[in-house]
Protein backbone atom coordinates (compact mmCIF):
# COMPACT_ATOMS: atom_id res chain seq x y z
CA UNK A 1 0.00 0.00 0.00
CA UNK A 2 0.98 3.80 -0.44
CA UNK A 3 0.59 6.62 2.14
CA UNK A 4 -2.24 8.19 0.45
CA UNK A 5 -4.18 4.42 -0.23
CA UNK A 6 -3.40 3.85 3.69
CA UNK A 7 -4.17 7.74 4.58
CA UNK A 8 -7.79 7.60 2.73
CA UNK A 9 -8.62 4.09 4.11
CA UNK A 10 -7.84 5.54 7.81
CA UNK A 11 -10.31 8.13 7.03
CA UNK A 12 -13.08 5.71 5.56
CA UNK A 13 -12.70 3.93 8.93
CA UNK A 14 -12.23 6.82 11.02
CA UNK A 15 -9.03 5.35 12.59
CA UNK A 16 -8.31 7.36 15.21
CA UNK A 17 -4.55 5.46 16.54
CA UNK A 18 -2.19 3.83 14.92
CA UNK A 19 -0.04 1.27 16.68
CA UNK A 20 3.79 1.10 15.42
CA UNK A 21 4.89 -2.56 16.31
CA UNK A 22 8.45 -3.76 16.23
CA UNK A 23 10.52 -6.59 17.65
CA UNK A 24 13.09 -7.25 20.74
CA UNK A 25 15.89 -9.92 20.98
CA UNK A 26 13.19 -12.47 22.76
CA UNK A 27 10.21 -12.17 19.88
CA UNK A 28 8.46 -9.92 21.92
CA UNK A 29 6.02 -7.20 20.70
CA UNK A 30 7.15 -3.39 21.62
CA UNK A 31 4.88 -0.63 20.46
CA UNK A 32 4.69 3.04 19.88
CA UNK A 33 1.43 4.28 19.75
CA UNK A 34 0.91 7.41 17.70
CA UNK A 35 -2.48 9.68 17.20
CA UNK A 36 -3.65 9.46 13.07
CA UNK A 37 -2.53 13.49 12.85
CA UNK A 38 0.76 12.09 13.01
CA UNK A 39 0.95 9.02 10.65
CA UNK A 40 1.59 11.75 7.31
CA UNK A 41 4.70 12.72 9.21
CA UNK A 42 5.52 9.61 10.31
CA UNK A 43 5.68 7.78 7.10
CA UNK A 44 7.66 10.67 5.98
CA UNK A 45 10.12 11.59 8.99
CA UNK A 46 10.01 8.58 10.89
CA UNK A 47 9.45 7.74 14.53
CA UNK A 48 12.14 8.22 16.95
CA UNK A 49 12.24 5.91 20.48
CA UNK A 50 14.96 5.43 23.20
CA UNK A 51 16.26 1.47 22.47
CA UNK A 52 18.15 1.61 25.91
CA UNK A 53 15.69 -0.25 27.73
CA UNK A 54 14.57 -2.72 25.15
CA UNK A 55 15.65 -6.56 25.68
CA UNK A 56 19.06 -7.08 22.72
CA UNK A 57 19.26 -3.16 22.30
CA UNK A 58 21.38 -0.92 22.43
CA UNK A 59 23.60 0.27 25.13
CA UNK A 60 22.67 3.79 27.31
CA UNK A 61 24.65 5.82 25.48
CA UNK A 62 23.26 4.44 21.80
CA UNK A 63 19.95 4.65 22.92
CA UNK A 64 18.42 6.97 19.97
CA UNK A 65 16.60 4.86 16.72
CA UNK A 66 14.00 5.53 14.72
CA UNK A 67 11.17 3.44 13.82
CA UNK A 68 10.91 3.40 9.44
CA UNK A 69 7.11 2.13 9.07
CA UNK A 70 6.58 -0.77 6.39
CA UNK A 71 3.29 0.36 4.74
CA UNK A 72 2.95 -3.25 3.33
CA UNK A 73 1.78 -4.32 6.85
CA UNK A 74 -0.84 -1.73 7.58
CA UNK A 75 -4.04 -3.83 9.11
CA UNK A 76 -6.69 -2.87 11.27
CA UNK A 77 -6.62 -3.89 14.81
CA UNK A 78 -10.66 -5.66 14.92
CA UNK A 79 -11.09 -6.08 19.00
CA UNK A 80 -9.55 -2.08 18.89
CA UNK A 81 -12.04 -0.97 16.44
CA UNK A 82 -15.92 -0.37 16.66
CA UNK A 83 -18.13 1.43 14.24
CA UNK A 84 -17.64 4.86 15.39
CA UNK A 85 -13.87 4.76 15.73
CA UNK A 86 -10.82 2.64 14.36
CA UNK A 87 -7.42 1.22 15.54
CA UNK A 88 -4.67 0.24 13.13
CA UNK A 89 -1.02 -1.45 13.55
CA UNK A 90 1.75 -1.27 11.35
CA UNK A 91 5.19 -3.17 11.41
CA UNK A 92 8.48 -1.33 11.49
CA UNK A 93 12.12 -1.55 10.98
CA UNK A 94 14.47 -0.18 13.31
CA UNK A 95 17.04 2.37 12.36
CA UNK A 96 20.37 3.92 14.12
CA UNK A 97 20.31 7.79 13.70
CA UNK A 98 22.83 7.79 10.83
CA UNK A 99 20.15 5.74 8.53
CA UNK A 100 22.10 2.48 8.91
CA UNK A 101 19.90 -0.47 10.42
CA UNK A 102 20.07 -1.95 13.53
CA UNK A 103 22.38 -4.94 14.01
CA UNK A 104 19.75 -5.92 16.87
CA UNK A 105 16.74 -5.52 14.98
CA UNK A 106 14.91 -9.30 14.41
CA UNK A 107 13.61 -8.08 11.17
CA UNK A 108 16.86 -7.30 10.13
CA UNK A 109 18.44 -10.23 10.18
CA UNK A 110 16.27 -12.14 8.56
CA UNK A 111 16.07 -9.56 5.38
CA UNK A 112 19.92 -10.12 5.03
CA UNK A 113 19.62 -14.22 4.81
CA UNK A 114 16.72 -13.35 2.40
CA UNK A 115 18.87 -11.19 0.38
CA UNK A 116 21.37 -14.04 0.70
CA UNK A 117 18.89 -16.70 -0.80
CA UNK A 118 18.13 -14.46 -3.48
CA UNK A 119 21.63 -13.57 -4.91
CA UNK A 120 21.64 -17.28 -5.37
CA UNK A 121 18.06 -16.88 -7.53
CA UNK A 122 15.57 -18.97 -4.27
CA UNK A 123 12.95 -16.90 -2.52
CA UNK A 124 12.01 -18.81 0.68
CA UNK A 125 8.73 -19.57 1.70
CA UNK A 126 7.59 -21.01 4.44
CA UNK A 127 3.76 -22.00 6.37
CA UNK A 128 3.99 -22.51 9.93
CA UNK A 129 1.69 -24.65 12.55
CA UNK A 130 0.99 -22.79 15.96
CA UNK A 131 0.11 -24.92 18.49
CA UNK A 132 -1.00 -23.12 21.52
CA UNK A 133 -3.06 -24.07 24.67
CA UNK A 134 -6.62 -22.27 26.00
CA UNK A 135 -6.79 -22.07 29.96
CA UNK A 136 -9.67 -20.40 31.72
CA UNK A 137 -9.33 -17.59 34.28
CA UNK A 138 -9.87 -16.85 37.72
CA UNK A 139 -11.94 -13.60 39.72
CA UNK A 140 -8.87 -11.94 39.22
CA UNK A 141 -7.98 -13.09 35.68
CA UNK A 142 -5.07 -14.78 36.31
CA UNK A 143 -4.84 -18.11 34.42
CA UNK A 144 -5.34 -21.65 35.94
CA UNK A 145 -3.12 -23.97 34.46
CA UNK A 146 -6.09 -26.40 33.48
CA UNK A 147 -7.25 -27.34 30.37
CA UNK A 148 -9.99 -25.55 29.11
CA UNK A 149 -11.44 -28.97 27.89
CA UNK A 150 -10.90 -32.78 27.77
CA UNK A 151 -11.23 -33.02 24.19
CA UNK A 152 -8.67 -34.71 21.84
CA UNK A 153 -7.45 -34.45 18.49
CA UNK A 154 -9.59 -33.55 15.96
CA UNK A 155 -12.14 -34.22 18.30
CA UNK A 156 -15.99 -32.15 17.45
CA UNK A 157 -18.25 -33.68 20.33
CA UNK A 158 -17.19 -31.99 23.73
CA UNK A 159 -15.16 -29.18 22.37
CA UNK A 160 -16.05 -26.15 23.91
CA UNK A 161 -13.71 -24.09 22.06
CA UNK A 162 -15.19 -23.80 18.86
CA UNK A 163 -17.08 -20.89 18.92
CA UNK A 164 -13.79 -18.98 19.87
CA UNK A 165 -11.76 -21.02 17.20
CA UNK A 166 -14.01 -19.64 14.79
CA UNK A 167 -13.54 -15.81 16.30
CA UNK A 168 -9.78 -16.47 16.48
CA UNK A 169 -10.04 -17.41 12.65
CA UNK A 170 -12.33 -13.93 11.87
CA UNK A 171 -10.17 -11.90 13.41
CA UNK A 172 -7.34 -13.13 12.03
CA UNK A 173 -7.77 -12.80 8.62
CA UNK A 174 -9.58 -9.32 9.20
CA UNK A 175 -5.99 -9.12 9.63
CA UNK A 176 -4.79 -10.36 5.91
CA UNK A 177 -3.38 -13.69 7.10
CA UNK A 178 -4.91 -16.58 4.64
CA UNK A 179 -6.07 -19.18 7.25
CA UNK A 180 -6.09 -22.52 6.20
CA UNK A 181 -7.46 -24.78 9.35
CA UNK A 182 -7.97 -24.26 12.36
CA UNK A 183 -8.39 -27.09 14.87
CA UNK A 184 -8.08 -29.34 18.13
CA UNK A 185 -5.29 -31.00 18.86
CA UNK A 186 -3.89 -34.13 20.99
CA UNK A 187 -3.44 -32.87 24.75
CA UNK A 188 -6.96 -31.34 26.36
CA UNK A 189 -7.04 -27.60 25.88
CA UNK A 190 -4.66 -27.75 23.37
CA UNK A 191 -5.44 -25.86 19.98
CA UNK A 192 -3.25 -25.60 16.23
CA UNK A 193 -4.05 -22.94 13.61
CA UNK A 194 -2.24 -23.45 10.00
CA UNK A 195 -2.02 -20.55 7.58
CA UNK A 196 -1.37 -20.38 3.71
CA UNK A 197 2.83 -20.53 2.91
CA UNK A 198 4.22 -16.64 1.71
CA UNK A 199 7.61 -15.38 2.47
CA UNK A 200 9.84 -15.71 4.76
CA UNK A 201 9.53 -12.24 6.27
CA UNK A 202 5.84 -11.75 5.64
CA UNK A 203 5.15 -14.74 7.55
CA UNK A 204 7.11 -13.85 10.38
CA UNK A 205 5.39 -10.91 10.96
CA UNK A 206 2.19 -13.10 10.58
CA UNK A 207 3.43 -15.17 13.46
CA UNK A 208 3.86 -12.24 15.45
CA UNK A 209 0.40 -10.78 14.36
CA UNK A 210 -1.49 -14.50 14.74
CA UNK A 211 -0.08 -14.84 18.62
CA UNK A 212 -1.21 -11.01 19.64
CA UNK A 213 -4.55 -11.82 18.13
CA UNK A 214 -5.40 -15.30 19.95
CA UNK A 215 -4.17 -13.85 22.74
CA UNK A 216 -7.01 -10.74 22.42
CA UNK A 217 -9.91 -12.83 21.05
CA UNK A 218 -8.79 -15.73 24.18
CA UNK A 219 -9.11 -12.83 26.54
CA UNK A 220 -12.45 -11.54 25.19
CA UNK A 221 -13.82 -14.92 26.35
CA UNK A 222 -11.95 -15.01 29.49
CA UNK A 223 -8.99 -17.74 28.63
CA UNK A 224 -5.81 -17.36 27.86
CA UNK A 225 -4.22 -18.42 25.07
CA UNK A 226 -0.32 -19.75 26.29
CA UNK A 227 2.01 -20.52 23.42
CA UNK A 228 4.65 -21.89 25.96
CA UNK A 229 6.14 -24.96 24.74
CA UNK A 230 5.30 -27.45 27.76
CA UNK A 231 2.39 -25.95 30.21
CA UNK A 232 1.54 -29.37 31.71
CA UNK A 233 2.93 -32.27 32.79
CA UNK A 234 1.92 -35.42 31.10
CA UNK A 235 0.27 -34.09 28.14
CA UNK A 236 2.02 -33.30 24.78
CA UNK A 237 3.48 -30.33 24.33
CA UNK A 238 3.40 -27.31 21.61
CA UNK A 239 5.31 -27.00 18.53
CA UNK A 240 5.88 -24.51 15.60
CA UNK A 241 6.44 -27.25 12.32
CA UNK A 242 7.44 -24.83 9.59
CA UNK A 243 6.76 -26.47 6.46
CA UNK A 244 9.61 -24.75 3.74
CA UNK A 245 10.61 -24.33 0.25
CA UNK A 246 13.07 -22.21 -2.42
CA UNK A 247 11.49 -21.16 -5.53
CA UNK A 248 13.42 -19.78 -8.39
CA UNK A 249 11.49 -18.19 -11.38
CA UNK A 250 8.47 -18.42 -9.75
CA UNK A 251 8.72 -22.79 -9.74
CA UNK A 252 8.95 -24.50 -7.01
CA UNK A 253 13.09 -25.46 -6.90
CA UNK A 254 11.96 -28.85 -4.38
CA UNK A 255 10.71 -30.78 -7.33
CA UNK A 256 12.53 -32.41 -9.82
CA UNK A 257 10.72 -35.02 -12.08
CA UNK A 258 13.08 -38.10 -12.01
CA UNK A 259 14.40 -36.84 -8.65
CA UNK A 260 15.28 -38.84 -5.65
CA UNK A 261 12.65 -40.48 -2.64
CA UNK A 262 9.74 -38.88 -4.62
CA UNK A 263 10.64 -36.16 -7.43
CA UNK A 264 12.73 -34.47 -4.86
CA UNK A 265 15.36 -32.28 -6.51
CA UNK A 266 18.99 -31.78 -5.54
CA UNK A 267 18.65 -28.39 -4.01
CA UNK A 268 15.69 -30.03 -1.56
CA UNK A 269 18.51 -33.11 -0.32
CA UNK A 270 21.18 -30.37 0.27
CA UNK A 271 18.63 -28.06 1.55
CA UNK A 272 17.70 -31.15 3.89
CA UNK A 273 21.25 -31.63 4.20
CA UNK A 274 22.26 -28.45 5.75
CA UNK A 275 19.63 -28.21 8.57
CA UNK A 276 20.31 -31.43 9.42
CA UNK A 277 24.04 -30.64 10.40
CA UNK A 278 23.29 -27.98 11.96
CA UNK A 279 20.91 -28.47 13.97
CA UNK A 280 22.46 -29.19 17.49
CA UNK A 281 23.32 -25.16 17.43
CA UNK A 282 19.99 -23.96 15.67
CA UNK A 283 17.37 -25.50 18.42
CA UNK A 284 19.01 -22.78 20.87
CA UNK A 285 17.34 -20.63 18.42
CA UNK A 286 14.22 -22.44 17.09
CA UNK A 287 13.74 -23.49 20.90
CA UNK A 288 15.37 -21.06 23.07
CA UNK A 289 13.23 -21.99 26.55
CA UNK A 290 14.09 -23.65 29.62
CA UNK A 291 10.86 -24.99 28.92
CA UNK A 292 11.31 -25.79 25.09
CA UNK A 293 13.47 -28.64 26.42
CA UNK A 294 10.67 -29.89 28.44
CA UNK A 295 8.81 -30.78 25.46
CA UNK A 296 11.61 -32.32 23.21
CA UNK A 297 11.64 -35.71 25.16
CA UNK A 298 10.79 -39.39 24.69
CA UNK A 299 7.06 -40.30 24.63
CA UNK A 300 5.03 -37.52 23.51
CA UNK A 301 5.66 -37.31 19.43
CA UNK A 302 8.25 -35.02 20.36
CA UNK A 303 10.76 -34.57 17.03
CA UNK A 304 13.89 -35.34 19.00
CA UNK A 305 15.93 -37.63 16.51
CA UNK A 306 18.30 -35.50 13.86
CA UNK A 307 16.63 -37.46 10.96
CA UNK A 308 14.80 -37.31 8.10
CA UNK A 309 11.88 -39.00 6.67
CA UNK A 310 8.93 -39.34 4.11
CA UNK A 311 5.85 -39.28 5.95
CA UNK A 312 7.55 -40.14 9.01
CA UNK A 313 6.35 -37.62 12.01
CA UNK A 314 8.83 -39.48 14.50
CA UNK A 315 11.64 -37.77 12.16
CA UNK A 316 12.95 -33.97 12.31
CA UNK A 317 12.38 -33.41 9.08
CA UNK A 318 10.21 -35.21 6.87
CA UNK A 319 8.23 -34.42 3.11
CA UNK A 320 4.47 -34.41 3.72
CA UNK A 321 2.46 -36.21 1.48
CA UNK A 322 1.26 -33.99 -1.63
CA UNK A 323 -1.30 -34.91 -4.86
CA UNK A 324 0.77 -36.60 -7.87
CA UNK A 325 1.62 -33.94 -10.32
CA UNK A 326 1.36 -31.03 -7.73
CA UNK A 327 4.92 -29.59 -8.15
CA UNK A 328 4.05 -26.60 -6.22
CA UNK A 329 3.17 -28.73 -3.20
CA UNK A 330 6.69 -30.20 -2.35
CA UNK A 331 8.52 -28.68 0.63
CA UNK A 332 10.06 -30.71 4.28
CA UNK A 333 8.63 -29.57 7.22
CA UNK A 334 11.04 -29.48 9.95
CA UNK A 335 9.12 -30.07 13.13
CA UNK A 336 11.46 -29.12 15.96
CA UNK A 337 10.78 -25.22 16.42
CA UNK A 338 8.28 -23.50 18.83
CA UNK A 339 6.16 -20.33 19.36
CA UNK A 340 8.40 -19.50 21.96
CA UNK A 341 11.05 -18.80 18.95
CA UNK A 342 11.62 -15.09 17.85
CA UNK A 343 9.80 -16.03 14.46
CA UNK A 344 12.31 -13.71 12.40
CA UNK A 345 15.57 -15.46 13.94
CA UNK A 346 13.84 -18.62 13.93
CA UNK A 347 13.19 -18.08 10.07
CA UNK A 348 16.94 -16.81 9.78
CA UNK A 349 18.91 -19.46 10.78
CA UNK A 350 16.88 -22.22 8.91
CA UNK A 351 16.79 -20.75 5.83
CA UNK A 352 21.24 -20.09 6.67
CA UNK A 353 21.36 -23.98 7.04
CA UNK A 354 19.49 -24.67 4.23
CA UNK A 355 21.40 -22.36 1.80
CA UNK A 356 24.88 -23.61 3.53
CA UNK A 357 23.66 -27.31 2.40
CA UNK A 358 22.76 -25.78 -0.96
CA UNK A 359 25.72 -24.11 -1.49
CA UNK A 360 28.16 -26.78 -0.43
CA UNK A 361 26.29 -29.67 -2.50
CA UNK A 362 25.38 -31.45 0.91
CA UNK A 363 24.33 -34.96 0.88
CA UNK A 364 21.97 -36.19 3.84
CA UNK A 365 22.07 -39.61 5.36
CA UNK A 366 19.38 -41.90 4.04
CA UNK A 367 15.87 -41.45 4.75
CA UNK A 368 14.34 -43.33 7.80
CA UNK A 369 10.36 -44.48 7.17
CA UNK A 370 10.54 -46.70 10.12
CA UNK A 371 9.04 -45.58 13.62
CA UNK A 372 12.62 -43.91 15.25
CA UNK A 373 10.53 -43.47 18.50
CA UNK A 374 10.51 -47.72 18.76
CA UNK A 375 14.80 -47.72 17.98
CA UNK A 376 16.66 -49.43 20.45
CA UNK A 377 19.23 -47.18 21.45
CA UNK A 378 21.32 -49.72 19.43
CA UNK A 379 19.82 -49.80 16.55
CA UNK A 380 19.69 -46.02 16.52
CA UNK A 381 23.23 -45.74 17.69
CA UNK A 382 24.26 -48.42 14.15
CA UNK A 383 21.60 -46.09 11.74
CA UNK A 384 23.39 -42.99 13.28
CA UNK A 385 20.35 -41.61 14.26
CA UNK A 386 21.90 -38.71 17.13
CA UNK A 387 18.70 -36.83 18.97
CA UNK A 388 19.14 -33.15 19.73
CA UNK A 389 20.21 -31.65 22.95
CA UNK A 390 18.31 -32.49 26.23
CA UNK A 391 18.41 -29.18 27.53
CA UNK A 392 19.17 -25.67 26.34
CA UNK A 393 22.30 -25.17 28.66
CA UNK A 394 23.45 -28.19 25.82
CA UNK A 395 21.74 -26.63 23.32
CA UNK A 396 23.95 -23.45 24.09
CA UNK A 397 27.16 -24.93 24.07
CA UNK A 398 26.85 -26.39 20.78
CA UNK A 399 25.59 -22.72 19.78
CA UNK A 400 29.18 -21.52 21.17
CA UNK A 401 31.63 -24.21 19.44
CA UNK A 402 29.22 -23.78 16.18
CA UNK A 403 29.90 -21.04 13.69
CA UNK A 404 26.05 -20.62 12.10
CA UNK A 405 24.06 -18.10 14.61
CA UNK A 406 27.57 -16.15 15.10
CA UNK A 407 27.15 -15.98 11.19
CA UNK A 408 23.89 -15.12 10.86
CA UNK A 409 23.42 -12.85 13.86
CA UNK A 410 26.60 -10.92 13.90
CA UNK A 411 28.85 -10.57 16.78
CA UNK A 412 26.90 -7.65 18.62
CA UNK A 413 23.62 -9.47 18.20
CA UNK A 414 25.28 -12.91 19.32
CA UNK A 415 26.74 -12.01 22.21
CA UNK A 416 23.42 -10.05 23.79
CA UNK A 417 21.65 -13.69 22.86
CA UNK A 418 24.53 -15.66 24.47
CA UNK A 419 24.40 -13.17 27.79
CA UNK A 420 20.25 -13.18 27.59
CA UNK A 421 20.33 -16.83 27.55
CA UNK A 422 22.29 -17.42 29.83
CA UNK A 423 20.85 -15.28 32.79
CA UNK A 424 17.66 -17.12 31.73
CA UNK A 425 19.68 -20.42 32.84
CA UNK A 426 21.28 -18.96 35.70
CA UNK A 427 17.97 -18.09 37.13
CA UNK A 428 16.45 -21.35 36.40
CA UNK A 429 18.86 -23.03 38.50
CA UNK A 430 18.91 -21.24 41.38
CA UNK A 431 14.97 -21.91 41.86
CA UNK A 432 13.72 -24.48 44.00
CA UNK A 433 11.01 -26.83 42.19
CA UNK A 434 7.79 -27.93 43.56
CA UNK A 435 8.98 -31.74 42.69
CA UNK A 436 11.99 -30.96 44.78
CA UNK A 437 10.25 -29.98 47.65
CA UNK A 438 8.17 -33.07 47.29
CA UNK A 439 10.52 -35.19 46.42
CA UNK A 440 13.57 -34.53 48.67
CA UNK A 441 12.35 -32.31 51.89
CA UNK A 442 11.09 -34.97 54.16
CA UNK A 443 12.99 -37.74 52.73
CA UNK A 444 15.89 -36.00 53.57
Amino acid sequence: MKKNDILRECEQKNVRFVHLHFCDLLGMVKNVTIPISKLSRAIDEHVWFDGSSIEGFTRIFESDMYLQLDLSTFSLVPWESSAEDSVARIICDVYLPDGTPFFGDPRQILRRQIKRAKKMGYEYFVGPELEFFLFPRDEKGRPIPEPHDRTGYFDYAGDRATTVRRAMSDAVQQMGVDVETIHHEVAPGQHEIDFKYVDALQQADQVLTVKSVLKAVAQKHNLHATFMPKPLSGANGSGMHVHQSLWKNEKNSFYAEKGEYGNLSKVATSFIAGQLKYVPEMVAVTNPTINSYKRLIPGYEAPIYVAWGQKNRSALIRIPHITPGDTSGIRCEIRCPDSSSNPYLAFAVMLAAGLNGVEQNMTPPNPIDEDIYAFTDKKAKRMRVKMIPETLQKAMQNLVRGTLVKEVFGKELYEKFIQAKQIEITQYHQQISQWEMDRYLENY
